[in-house]
């Protein structure tokens, strides 16, 4: 450290101030306006069953805002809920961990009769990972099919995050599985992953709940985002196309983010049609 002599001939300490300003961003400074992100769900699929996503309704607004300092004035709640879209539960179900005649993990339909999926639709829409592919061996694992598709034409990365502002009566026995992947390179298909923690609890799901929610991560961070319904053009069946699947092949599909940027389109995402 530099120093400087006072009167009495003793070092003097000199006092230095830095300024330090970071950039941090892609570098494309006309991205200004809203991030359009475009939704769509899988050919076959009925809207009546699928609702479609929704903003989060703001908990805050709920409350009193008549202090500054309440938390329905807090900033960072406010930005955080703005950004938050729930995908609500299709189905009523109730499931219970059990075995198989074999001894595999098995999921049994504690609905039985009454229950409002049939049993070879269930048997399309519920996964059940074979032990190798658990996190712990003592806890099951198993995924819901789900039809809905995000897309971008800019970079843009999506969490599918628990639904930590819905209060149930009925807790899950288990942790959702989250997750983050960007959109605009590698649209697909959702699941929705469940660990299991308490096989001796049955799993319930209610139609109309939130089963999840998602959050966009765009650049700059404060422009706000626009969902959108995309129309399932030519171009994005093909790229669909062209992705899907891959899963079942490699282990590591994000290292195919790079290859697939050089095949795809430069736009994917176009509105859809208002109905004739």
């Amino acid at each position: 450290m530099p120093s400087s002599d006072d009167k009495n001939g003793e070092a003097a300490p000199v006092s230095a101030n830095f300024s330090v300003t970071v950039e941090i961003g892609s570098g494309d400074a006309k991205e200004t306006g809203p991030a359009t992100i475009g939704w769509l769900l899988a050919p076959g699929e009925s809207h009546l069953i699928f609702a479609p996503p929704r903003r989060l309704k703001h908990i805050s607004g709920k409350g009193s805002r008549t202090h500054a300092k309440s938390v329905s004035s807090c900033p960072a709640v406010l930005g955080l809920e703005s950004r938050l879209f729930e995908i609500l539960c299709p189905f009523d179900l109730t499931f219970e961990m059990g075995e198989s005649d074999f001894g595999e993990p098995d999921v049994r339909n504690l609905d039985g009769a009454m229950s409002s999926v049939r049993d070879h639709a269930l048997s399309h829409l519920i996964v059940v990972h074979p032990r190798e592919e658990w996190r712990s061996p003592d806890l099951p694992l198993m995924q819901l099919r789900l039809p809905y598709i995000f897309v971008a034409d800019e970079p843009v990365y999506m969490s599918q995050v628990p639904p930590f502002q819905h209060y149930s009566t009925t807790p899950l026995p288990g942790l959702m599985v989250p997750g983050r992947f960007p959109i605009n390179v590698w649209p697909r298909t959702l699941t929705w992953a469940f660990e299991w923690h308490d096989t001796g609890a049955p799993l319930v799901l209610r139609r109309g709940d939130p089963l999840f929610y998602l959050m966009f991560e765009v650049f700059p961070q404060s422009r706000p985002i626009q969902l959108i319904e995309a129309e399932r053009t030519p171009e994005l069946e093909a790229y669909l196309q062209e992705i899907q699947g891959v899963v079942s092949y490699l282990n590591q599909t994000f290292s195919l983010f790079k290859s697939a940027e050089k095949i795809r389109p430069s736009r994917l995402v176009q509105p859809k049609a208002p109905p004739k």
